[in-house]
């Protein structure tokens, strides 16, 4: 039994953002060795380039799972830092009409709400332009910590701000809030060695597979290093996003290492579907403490996200069905003694 010393089952702190996706087929494909998707979108500067769809949305770590959370039946509280403007307005009612709970929200009067544009090529690729804005300003210190007290805190990035990192870390370990942590890039630039103390007060740690690769010190190939390394830390679950592949789950308690296959579905948009897994594989482990069930939940979800235009507009309604969950197939694979 896990010791409830809050009002709420999860409080998920990170950025609340104004998403726009502009989708054009005017935008132009490059190739790039170095870029991450191995093209860049190109456009005429000088030019009026026609668009095809724009949507506005909101988004952010911390907005994108607390509704996940709340939607799989966990009371939810959210932390985050926006601007005093019509898009910190949007935000917080997406939240409120979900009912999450938003007096962990800061308002912050000399900066903007954060601001993503992502940009969409006719092949379904994407580039983010990021004004992080007032995500970057959220204050601990005046945070109402103990009205928002939850059985676990899920932490999304925090622009790479270690101080506000370990300062949130050691509070949920003092509070006896368990914690699942979902850093970003510029946290885990900052290295193994700096993050490793961090980790240790972690119970699940969720990254895609190019950032367990960086964390690990070794390349995305090398899959059987990345669990070795990061599965002799002491946490509960090591997760594993892998793109168009699927996922997997190290299970570091049974030692067990799970890969679930991507699900079918036409692919529309792929902003949010981190956030989607690592928030789905979070309630359905804090609901049955079982790292399968997890993975289902946030195959599902992550799914669900992927095949909407938006962060939010494909996350599941409710925790999933028993007959929606059979269609999950789980793998179980050896890990390598070399």
């Amino acid at each position: 039994m896990l010791k409830i010393i809050g009002g709420f089952d999860v409080c998920a702190i990170g950025a609340g953002t104004r998403d726009v996706f502009i989708k054009s087929t005017h935008f132009e494909r490059t190739p790039d060795a170095d870029a991450p998707d191995g093209f860049n979108a190109c456009f005429p500067m000088g030019a009026k380039i026609a668009l095809d769809e724009v949507i506005f949305e909101t988004g952010g770590g911390a907005t994108n799972a607390a509704v996940t959370l709340r939607r799989f039946g966990l009371k939810t509280t959210c932390v985050c830092s926006l601007g005093q403007d019509q898009n910190a307005q949007d935000v917080i009612r997406v939240l409120k009409d979900n009912r999450v709970d938003t007096r962990g929200i800061q308002i912050k009067s000399d900066f903007k709400t954060a601001y993503s544009i992502i940009l969409l090529a006719g092949s379904g690729q994407r580039s983010i332009l990021v004004y992080r804005g007032a995500a970057n300003k959220l204050n601990l210190q005046q945070l109402p910590w103990s009205k928002i007290r939850s059985r676990w805190t899920y932490l999304t990035s925090l622009g790479g701000d270690l101080k506000k990192n370990k300062d949130i870390i050691n509070h949920t370990r003092r509070l006896n809030s368990k914690l699942a942590w979902n850093p970003g890039n510029n946290e885990l630039r900052l290295g193994l060695a700096k993050l490793k103390p961090l980790i240790q007060q972690t119970h699940i740690l969720i990254l895609n597979r190019e950032e367990s690769a960086m964390l690990a010190a070794t390349g995305p190939s090398n899959l059987n290093k990345i669990v070795k390394t990061l599965g002799q830390l002491p946490i509960a679950a090591l997760v594993i996003t892998d793109g168009k592949k699927g996922a997997y789950v190290y299970d570091v308690q049974n030692r067990e290492f799970l890969f679930s296959p991507a699900l079918p579905g036409k692919r529309i948009n792929t902003t949010g579907a981190g956030d989607a897994f690592g928030s789905g594989f979070t309630a359905g482990y804090i609901k049955t403490q079982d790292c399968s069930v997890g993975l289902r939940t946030g195959m599902l979800n992550s799914l669900g996200v992927i095949t909407h235009m938006g962060a939010k507009a494909g996350i599941l309604k409710q925790y999933p069905s028993d007959s929606q969950m059979k269609k999950v197939k789980i793998k179980y694979l050896k890990i390598s003694g070399k």
